[in-house]
């Protein structure tokens, strides 16, 4: 079926990935594309008769990007197929990825039926909830490079960062909580059923059945008492040798309280014990703990420079280009890096021309040119041509290493609710105790037994385990309804502090701007803005001239007429430039004015109206940036580049401004202050050309004014002033890459929701103070008749799980309700 281009001013979407279609669009097969990549997918999907993806969901689609086979040459090493790969026996294989784009059931479906279009893949199979893919395959007939660039041509490129070799699936905290929520919830089922002659009355003659049953539980209540409270009261001790007691020394008291009484009735014939209700706190507890840890250990936090880099790296020896994994990178190495990778290590340029672009470290994007033999730092990124480096210092001793460890040394504070049940906890112990004491040496007078039996009950029945479980499971319930909006928060305490902001400061770059995005309109001097007035050839030639310069707004040419050029479907871009008749001749680059080239036969010239050939033409709008164009020193008109602010940005300035201060920072220029004092209050603060040091300072400054600080920032040279806030938020569009000192990662696509997850956190707060309330109400119930010396196993096995199940029923059950009112679920 023929495909063919058309200008339109309606509002569509693409057929394959969902985007808003703008200007130009392609059609084929009667559906319309935003560019040829979704058109080249989807005439992938038709030739191989898989077009029922498109059944499942509509536009379930993601946008490929340019795949070049190179990138991926790292895959071919032995010793990096050997990391990654599940098993290999020579011949067959199996390898898991993460592929961070699987998003429905459509894509669950193809990537399912990737045998289909490799006929080496024998098997694959989603893991939709984790995002991986596992994939067995035939050695002899594909490679694992191969399936890479497949999964990457259609839109689902694997995720390959050097941290992932060798990476464990999930923590051991979180597998040795898993096993003691097993341990502690199969031994409540049991000591359950087995309590049940106690709770329905056995005939008091028939001793040998209690006894075995009696004998049962204890054995029952040994590993959760040992086991399954280890961590509980570990951490009363650690509290106990600082002179703190936090809320983990009442619940432990309460834990050797009901094992020691259990153990001791059981054991004397004196009664059956409590060993259900210890292992029905044990099972709450630890479930609120589970809670927690599942949405943390969802997103590793805790990154390091490893995250950001590629597995491999290419190193020259005697001429000869081989790949090594970059843990074997060592000093003297010598490493080759082409356009737009990472330098992995501190290193000596000793070949080719470098421009090392910093954004990564500094925030800026404007690339820095090096001469040979000067120091290029890890984490710089080459834009331009091939360049060879010797290494100077191992990847672990890099710049970027010493500045990534320096976040450490920063600590933020404790969650304000965890402090308040720590403090009661204190207060609530010292009160507990002195109650139990008192009514025991009351008792003491009439009845030792009863005197004893008060004592311990009222030890057991106020233990406060109905706070301890209210936090995690409101607030473990709330990370993960903000998760399924692609708001990832770090820990509970989080959403405590964002409850107590009152100033946000924003970063602009990357943060309420689209990273490394513009707006691109090229107006023609022979009419309006038309992006129609230059022809294939004509744009082929200006990416051609633009792809020699190092400069940024060349690079934002190149990536907007990449996109409006549709290449042939076996051909990208980058590979017709090279070739005749689009071959780049007599170039040239004067700093400041502009760049020139023949192509063709015909002189193009970029730059400055000056150079171009324009005159005087260079006025122009502040937030606006213009690259003239003369072909054959005719001038034809100039690009028009302007920052494009996130969507919904203007909403959400509208419905925080009224609750919240604003203050606005950027390491660039002022060119968008006009556009900034529209967007914001009047009493917000802009401050230009910052560097990462001044916007620590400035944060730290509103601190000591008393502002609690929400920082939301983008990039490594935001860090430290996400480290220095309150709350940190890192903005990001892909929530794999984000800064190590981020307490949240807000996917770029949430951002609208920023006020609605401020809004929220309040909410959950409020919902925590009121379970607070309803466990108090339970203590009072429990120590009415724990101080009449009454607290009988079937008393405490009532009311123990019926307090923990209700504060888990009463908090989730209010926190998706009003979840549901807020539009998150």
């Amino acid at each position: 079926m023929e495909s063919f281009r058309q200008l339109t001013t309606e509002v569509s979407t693409c057929y394959h990935c969902g985007e808003t279609i703008r200007g130009e669009q392609i059609v084929h097969d009667g559906k319309l594309f935003c560019c040829s990549g979704c058109k080249v997918v989807y005439e992938i999907l038709e030739q191989n008769n898989l077009c029922q993806y498109y059944s499942f969901e509509k536009s379930p689609g993601v946008q490929p990007n340019v795949v070049e086979s190179s990138r991926f040459d790292f895959l071919l090493d032995e010793n990096v197929q050997k990391q990654l790969l599940n098993f290999s026996d020579g011949t067959f294989a199996s390898v898991t990825l993460t592929v961070p784009s699987i998003h429905c059931s459509s894509c669950i479906w193809l990537l399912e039926h990737l045998y289909r279009l490799d006929a080496g893949i024998t098997s694959s199979q989603v893991d939709f909830l984790k995002k991986q893919i596992t994939i067995a395959f035939n050695k002899t007939k594909t490679s694992l490079k191969n399936i890479v660039i497949l999964l990457a041509s259609i839109g689902y490129e694997p995720e390959l960062r050097f941290d992932t070799i060798g990476k464990k699936e999930e923590s051991a905290a979180t597998r040795s909580l898993y096993y003691k929520i097993g341990i502690a919830g199969f031994c409540f089922g049991n000591s359950m059923l087995f309590s049940f002659p106690e709770y329905l009355g056995v005939d008091p003659t028939e001793t040998t059945l209690r006894e075995i049953f009696s004998y049962l539980n204890l054995l029952l209540g040994i590993p959760v008492f040992f086991y399954c409270s280890y961590d509980y009261f570990t951490s009363a001790i650690k509290g106990l040798r600082k002179g703190i007691i936090n809320i983990d020394v009442p619940i432990a008291i309460g834990i050797v309280l009901l094992f020691g009484r259990s153990a001791y009735e059981i054991l004397t014939h004196t009664g059956a014990g409590f060993i259900d209700s210890l292992c029905g706190l044990l099972f709450f507890l630890l479930l609120g703990r589970v809670f927690q840890s599942k949405t943390y250990d969802r997103l590793n936090f805790e990154r390091n420079y490893k995250s950001y880099f590629p597995i491999s790296v290419t190193t020259k020896k005697n001429g000869i280009e081989t790949t090594i994994p970059i843990s074997s990178l060592k000093r003297g190495d010598r490493i080759v890096i082409r356009n737009n990778e990472i330098i992995p290590a501190d290193a000596i340029l000793l070949r080719g021309n470098a421009a090392i672009d910093y954004s990564f470290v500094t925030g800026e994007s404007t690339p820095i040119e090096k001469v040979l033999g000067e120091m290029i730092y890890a984490g710089g990124k080459q834009v331009g041509g091939i360049i060879e480096l010797e290494v100077m210092k191992e990847v672990s001793q890099s710049y970027l290493t010493q500045l990534w460890n320096k976040f450490d040394a920063v600590k933020k504070e404790q969650g304000e609710l965890s402090e308040l049940s720590n403090t009661v906890s204190k207060y609530f112990t010292y009160a507990v105790l002195a109650l139990a004491t008192a009514v025991g040496a009351y008792w003491l007078q009439y009845d030792v037994k009863t005197a004893i039996n008060a004592f311990t009950g009222i030890l057991i029945v106020a233990c406060p385990c109905a706070l301890a479980i209210a936090i995690p499971f409101t607030l473990g319930t709330t990370l993960r309804i903000f998760g399924r909006k692609h708001f990832y928060v770090k820990h509970t305490s989080v959403i405590e502090s964002l409850a107590k902001i009152n100033t946000i400061v924003f970063d602009k770059t990357g943060t309420i701007t689209h990273l490394q995005k513009s707006s691109v309109e090229f107006v023609a001097y022979n009419s309006a803005r038309d992006n129609d007035a230059l022809t294939a050839d004509e744009k082929i030639a200006i990416y051609a001239v633009a792809k020699n310069s190092i400069h940024p707004l060349s690079k934002v040419l190149c990536d907007v007429l990449s996109e409006s050029v549709s290449p042939d479907a076996s051909s990208s871009l980058n590979e017709i430039v090279g070739r005749e008749p689009y071959t780049v001749e007599q170039f040239t680059e004067t700093v400041g004015k502009g760049i020139s080239g023949v192509v063709n036969g015909h002189l193009i010239k970029l730059g400055s109206g000056e150079f171009a050939g324009s005159g005087n033409a260079n006025h122009h709008e502040v937030n606006e940036s213009r690259v003239y164009l003369s072909i054959d020193n005719i001038p034809r008109g100039y690009f028009s580049i302007t920052n494009v602010y996130r969507d919904g940005l203007e909403t959400v300035i509208h419905r925080l401004r009224d609750k919240y201060e604003f203050a606005v920072l950027s390491g660039d220029n002022e060119s968008e202050k006009v556009r900034l004092q529209k967007l914001f209050p009047r009493s917000t603060e802009l401050r230009f050309n910052l560097t990462p040091v001044d916007k620590l300072d400035i944060v730290r400054y509103f601190r000591t004014l008393g502002k609690r600080v929400l920082m939301i920032g983008d990039g490594l040279n935001d860090a430290g002033a996400l480290m220095q806030s309150n709350v940190g938020i890192a903005v990001t569009d892909n929530v794999a890459q984000f800064t190590p000192s981020s307490d949240a990662i807000l996917a770029g696509d949430s951002f609208s929701l920023l006020p609605t997850f401020l809004r929220f956190s309040n909410i959950s707060i409020g919902i925590v103070i009121t379970s607070f309330v309803f466990a108090f109400l339970y203590n009072l119930v429990g120590l009415y008749f724990a101080v009449q010396g009454a607290l009988s196993p079937i008393v405490a096995a009532i009311l123990m799980p019926a307090s923990s199940i209700t504060i888990v029923v009463l908090t989730t059950g209010l926190t998706h309700l009003f979840a549901k009112r807020e539009g998150l679920l």
